[in-house]
């Protein structure tokens, strides 16, 4: 079973992130499960959600402690809260930043996970440029998606489909697409092959 775990800030559309996720899942036809945990529910306080994508039905209803996936969809948390407690050695890590992770203070969390797996991706910046504000959310599983290999673009595509309205669709597809590009190009940049 996959265990996802995404940081952000209310008002950055994680819970959708991690709904959209789960449903890009199904879409594959593997079962999936997505929830959050607020604390704080204001815009701007710290939000974690969940989601876990397997090949049987999923009982498991507590929050992901020991994640294979970690989606930081605002890079402020990386030094305000653990985000990396628990994450699995062979995990994959996405955060939304024009930064490497170097430049982001994260060297040492790097040395220990494989480099093929962790990337940024300027997503505030792709989703402005798409939908007139910076709504990282659908821009993070599209990078996801290239990061991993474990959904398709074409599975992200379908949730967005799924929750939004044809307008709103068609340009959090444009911003998934873009940075499904942008990853693909990074990875291949750094010399990475698509993590397996």
């Amino acid at each position: 079973m996959l265990q996802v775990r995404i940081h952000g800030r209310g008002g950055q559309g994680v819970v959708t992130a991690a709904e959209l996720l789960s449903v890009a899942a199904f879409e594959q036809g593997r079962h999936a499960q997505a929830f959050p945990s607020f604390g704080s529910e204001r815009t701007g306080a710290p939000v974690v959600a969940f989601c876990r994508i397997g090949d049987h039905e999923i009982r498991l209803r507590e929050p992901v402690l020991v994640p294979d996936v970690l989606i930081v969809q605002d890079a402020t948390l990386l030094h305000q809260v653990d985000v990396f407690q628990g994450l699995h050695a062979q995990g994959y890590v996405l955060i939304n930043s024009s930064r490497s992770f170097s430049e982001l203070g994260l060297g040492d969390m790097v040395s220990r996970l494989r480099p093929e797996r962790l990337i940024t991706v300027p997503a505030n910046e792709i989703a402005t440029r798409h939908l007139g504000r910076p709504l990282p959310n659908a821009v993070m599983l599209g990078g996801f998606a290239a990061l991993s290999g474990l959904i398709t673009l074409d599975a992200v595509k379908h949730a967005i489909g799924e929750k939004f309205k044809p307008g709103v669709a068609a340009a959090n597809v444009a911003a998934a697409t873009e940075a499904f590009e942008y990853v693909r190009q990074e990875m291949q940049e750094l010399g990475h092959v698509q993590a397996d």
